[in-house]
């Protein structure tokens, strides 16, 4: 293995790539996720689900990098793994303890918490510029926040707890149209706009959020990784268009095929490759191949 060969980090979205877009199973990836531990490839979660349901799923993924939430809003490093904060990071407690995380010799944070950086609007402010779309529109609008958690399970697939941690929201208020929904959406993308916000499309809900975006929090993780290597390539998996800008960034740029057709889509990020396969079993196939291919550049590394 030469001393110059490349550290990958693999970025991922969830929904419809990593998991099951109806079931959330990701077992068909599995083979794949063990090939990247064992060579030390970071897969970094990047999804429009919270911090909360995301710091629960990197540990039953046994994934130990840094993971980025609400489309962008939060970027979050484990401190086990990270115990000296990244540039602009502050401590946050683990949102699965119900008490302050302990902290260490010389107040240092204990295992369990995470380093967090805010590249988001802070959640109050989303649900006002919300209800202020829905009063201005007209339109039958319903955000995550006006939401039960019955609701919010049914229109998720998620068990109730699961949906108690999607409703913990932070930089991103999910929602939905209801009613006869208008065919012409600019007036809302418009209204938006206006209040220096914007919105995107997922797998199941429309999001209002800032400005930021995967893509951002994508380059924002890489630098810290190029500070300690050199070179590093960043590998992109996404399905929905809301993944597209990040896969514009990334070095190797995967879209998981999926029910929806993008037939533009390559000549707008050249390189695409579009896995056979859709969801996990995709996920696998391409990551199992580019990682068979760069074989020798993808060595164990720390993270």
């Amino acid at each position: 293995m030469g001393p110059n060969a490349p550290l990958f980090l693999v970025f991922t979205d969830l929904d419809g790539t990593l998991l099951d877009h109806d079931t959330y199973d990701w077992e068909p990836a599995i083979p794949a996720l063990d090939v990247c531990r064992e060579r030390g490839v970071p897969v970094i979660l990047v999804s429009s689900k919270t911090r909360a349901e995301l710091d629960i799923l990197r540990r039953r993924l046994s994934l130990k990098g840094p993971f980025i939430s609400e489309n962008g809003g939060g970027i979050f490093f484990p401190a086990e793994t990270f115990p000296d904060p990244p540039a602009g990071a502050v401590f946050s407690r683990d949102p699965q303890q119900p008490d302050p995380a302990s902290r260490g010799p010389g107040n240092r944070p204990g295992e369990g918490g995470l380093w967090k950086i805010s590249l988001g609007v802070p959640y109050a402010r989303l649900v006002q510029a919300l209800e202020d779309i829905r009063r201005e529109l007209n339109w039958d609008i319903k955000g995550f926040s006006m939401m039960g958690l019955e609701e919010i399970s049914r229109l998720t697939g998620l068990a109730r707890e699961e949906a108690r941690w999607a409703a913990l929201r932070e930089y991103d208020e999910p929602f939905i149209l209801q009613g006869d929904a208008p065919q012409d959406l600019a007036p809302l993308y418009r209204a938006a706009e206006k209040r220096g916000l914007r919105i995107t499309s997922g797998g199941r809900f429309f999001h209002l959020q800032g400005k930021n975006d995967k893509a951002g929090a994508l380059e924002r993780v890489s630098a810290h990784y190029r500070k300690r290597h050199d070179p590093v390539t960043v590998i992109a998996l996404g399905d929905s268009p809301n993944d597209f800008a990040m896969l514009e960034k990334a070095d190797i740029p995967v879209l998981i095929r999926s029910p929806r057709t993008f037939p533009d889509l390559k000549r707008r990020i050249p390189g695409l490759i579009v896995s056979d396969q859709f969801g996990p079993a995709g996920w696998n196939a391409v990551i199992q191949r580019l990682l068979r291919k760069n074989g020798e550049g993808a060595h164990k590394r720390s993270l």
